[in-house]
């Protein structure tokens, strides 16, 4: 199913390293399916936005170059434990996906 993720945020320091795995198809809409010939429908992220406490801390655009089920990891600096680190997706097709975890 699009749209789940899995986080984890560890610390050392006042460094946070954040691992997310987002599950999405990640479909580029050039790929043909074997059985019909015809091309499979675009459907992959375009937006990810990651914020530290509710202050962004990283945005970046996909398209569909990145792979299937894609695992974004990212450092943070100034953060303590306890601190909240969400992350917020969108894809091409509209759908609306988020998570979030506490450092730890």
């Amino acid at each position: 199913m699009a749209g789940e993720m899995k986080m984890r945020a560890t610390l050392q320091g006042d460094v946070a390293e954040v691992k997310v795995l987002m599950s999405h198809p990640m479909e580029p809409g050039t790929r043909k399916d074997a059985k019909t010939d015809k091309l499979v429908p675009a459907h992959f992220i375009n937006n990810v936005v990651a914020t530290l406490n509710g202050k962004a801390v990283l945005e970046a655009q996909w398209g569909g170059a990145i792979s299937k089920n894609p695992f974004l990891g990212f450092k943070v600096k100034g953060v303590k434990a306890g601190d909240k680190i969400a992350v917020n997706a969108d894809d091409n097709l509209g759908n609306k996906f988020n998570g979030d975890v506490a450092v730890g």
